[in-house]
């Protein structure tokens, strides 16, 4: 991925890298974490920081299609206490995101959600902090056009 983005760039070719990850080291912790270890690399690569307040989870396959994984209640509510204002989920954990607003609205209120089936979207979002995304346009328009229809309905009565 990092020669799509840069294809000048050699830093893999010029740098050797060790990752250990030691099967079943801890409980649930693995597959959920492939998404972040592949944007830190990408980091490390492109001397390019990652947008502050961002926490993400997401398994990745090797074409880099982004999973679903378990656990999205723990990971929100670690996200909260961390102070993190920006989540990245697959798109498969949905259900489980609007299952949790629905049951603990608590939890979820404050928090910016993205939902991704690529990791070129979770590039997007971590590393052009700078340029909104295609979904927080639309998250805007739509709140735009809830507040218009606020408006309307005021206007009417």
């Amino acid at each position: 991925y990092q020669r799509r983005v840069r294809a000048k760039d050699d830093f893999f070719n010029s740098h050797k890298l060790h990752m250990h990850i030691p099967e079943g080291a801890t409980r649930k912790d693995g597959p959920s974490a492939g998404v972040t270890m592949v944007t830190s690399l990408l980091s490390l690569a492109l001397k390019k920081k990652v947008r502050a307040n961002l926490s993400m989870s997401g398994e990745l396959t090797l074409t880099g299609r982004v999973l679903a994984v378990g656990g999205i209640k723990e990971k929100t509510i670690g996200a909260r206490r961390a102070g993190v204002k920006h989540l990245i989920f697959p798109e498969n954990n949905r259900k489980d995101w609007d299952e949790l607003t629905t049951n603990n609205p608590n939890i979820t209120k404050g928090l910016t959600v993205y939902f991704v089936r690529w990791y070129k979207d979770v590039y997007e979002i971590a590393f052009n902090y700078g340029k909104k995304s295609a979904q927080e346009e639309a998250d805007e328009e739509n709140a735009e056009e809830d507040v218009d229809d606020d408006v309307d309905d005021e206007e009417a009565q």
